[in-house]
Parts: C-alpha cells; sequence; structure tokens
C-alpha cells in the first residue's frame, strides 16, 4: 500500500509540475524513485518514460484540439523528428552500458551523474539567462540535429526531456518561457513514443508490475490536466522562478542518488 501511495503521488505532482514547466515530469520522476530505490534502475527508467509519455500525450492533443498550440512547422515538425531518431538511439546506448555492467547501480550512478550535470548547467543558464545573447535558428537540418541531440539524452536519461529542452529552446530559438515549454512537450512526446516502441520491438521491456504502471500512468495524465489548466493562469516570471527551484531540488536529489548508488 505505501509504495502504491507513493507512486501515484510522486507521479502526479511531478507531471503538475512538469506540465506547467515543459520539463515533462520525468526529471523529478526518475531521481525521486531512484532515491526511494523501489525497484531496479532499468524499470525505473521506463516506466518514468512511459508516464512522461502519457502526460505529454495528453497535452500536445489538448493543445492542437484547442487550437492553443505554440509549435510551429517548420522548427517544430524538424524537431519532433530529430527527437523521434534521438529516442531510440538513446534507448540503444542505455541497453548498450547497461550490458556491460552486471551491477545495475553502476548504471544508475552514471544516469545521475549525467542528470547532476545538465541541471547544474541549466540552472546556472536560467539564473544568467537575461545577460545571454541568444539565436534565431531556422534551418531544418540544424533543427533536427538538435531535435536529435535532445532525443538522446531524453531517451538515455529516462527524464522525458527535461530542462535542457527548456535552455536549448530559449538559447537557439529564442522562445518566451511558455512556448518553449509547449515545445518541449512537443518533442518530449515523440522522443519518448519512438523510445517506447524500439523497447516493445527489440523485447528490451525490463520486469515490473502492471499495476505500477497503471497507477503511474494515471498520475502522470492526471497531472497532466492539472498541470496544463494550471499553465494558463501562471505568469512567466512565476513559472522561471518554480523553475529554478525545481532545478535546485533536483540537483540535491542527484547528489545523494550518486552517493547512494556509488557508497
Amino acid at each position: 500500500m505505501g509504495i502504491t501511495i507513493l507512486l501515484l503521488l510522486i507521479c502526479f505532482f511531478a507531471s503538475v509540475l512538469g506540465s506547467v514547466c515543459g520539463i515533462g515530469g520525468g526529471v523529478i520522476i526518475k531521481p525521486v524513485l531512484d532515491a526511494f530505490h523501489v525497484m531496479d534502475v532499468a524499470a525505473i527508467s521506463f516506466l518514468s518514460g512511459c508516464t512522461v509519455l502519457s502526460m505529454t500525450t495528453y497535452s500536445v492533443i489538448k493543445g492542437k484540439l484547442g487550437g492553443q498550440s505554440h509549435v510551429e512547422a517548420h522548427t517544430g515538425l524538424p524537431l519532433a523528428l530529430g527527437a523521434a531518431i534521438g529516442g531510440i538511439v538513446g534507448k540503444w546506448m542505455f541497453s548498450y552500458i547497461a550490458s556491460l555492467s552486471p551491477d545495475k547501480d553502476q548504471v544508475g550512478a552514471i544516469q545521475a551523474a549525467c542528470l547532476l550535470a545538465i541541471t547544474v548547467g541549466t540552472l546556472v543558464y536560467t539564473v544568467c539567462k537575461e545577460k545571454v545573447k541568444t539565436l534565431h535558428v531556422t534551418n531544418v537540418f540544424a533543427c533536427a540535429c538538435i531535435g536529435l541531440l535532445l532525443g538522446v539524452m531524453s531517451s538515455f536519461l529516462g527524464i522525458g526531456g527535461g530542462p535542457i529542452n527548456l535552455v536549448v529552446l530559449f538559447f537557439f530559438f529564442s522562445m518566451p518561457t511558455k512556448v518553449a515549454a509547449e515545445n518541449s512537450l512537443y518533442i518530449i512526446f515523440f522522443s519518448q513514443i519512438t523510445s517506447l516502441v524500439s523497447s516493445l520491438v527489440t523485447r528490451s521491456v525490463p520486469d515490473f508490475q502492471v499495476f505500477h504502471l497503471v497507477l503511474m500512468v494515471a498520475g502522470g495524465i492526471t497531472g497532466g490536466i492539472v498541470g496544463h489548466a494550471a499553465n494558463k493562469r501562471i505568469k512567466d516570471k512565476t513559472v522561471d522562478k518554480l523553475f529554478i527551484g525545481l532545478m535546485a531540488l533536483i540537483i540535491c536529489i542527484n547528489m545523494y542518488n550518486i552517493y547512494r548508488f556509488t557508497k
């Protein structure tokens, strides 16, 4: 019962925050579940990805049907296609590294270290972004390459996309906070769906309890609904402050996870 409630609450609140900030929720779900050590690293990565996919699916469809989408086709489509390919590459990278070591904690430590580095960089950029001169990338090939990189990191880390998506969208495309958040969820949707299909096709789905998957997906969808509604009422500056607070919290959790996995 304890694990059941824990999974539901973590996925719900992570998806609310992830939907508001455009980080997908996985960047919260993955390290928090690692910290609680409720299941092995591979299962957490897979279930976190599925939860993020469910939340982003709702957000993307809701935005499209409601005519409120700010995803521009000339940049959003190549970004998404690149992320889709990156999702497959990232999944292969995770499986390859996991096969090199029988100690699953080592894989967890590598993921935590990578996520820590990305989160620290993201926090520094976010705090200083007013002083940074941004770009306006429009080249289709460049957009696809950027999407590919984001998809690889998204799938390999099992976080959906996380904070790195926002930094990239801020810097390369000069997007305002809420527009970047929506585009980030769009990218996450494509990278995670190809990552899931890759796992099914290659039969590399880890062992897990189906009930846990149902709970986490339910929490993800419900959180996505609440987060989507909240996003409309929150100002960009408030989203920025919430994002910075989350990054600081995630940094602390990943530092703990690196210690736990390597001790």
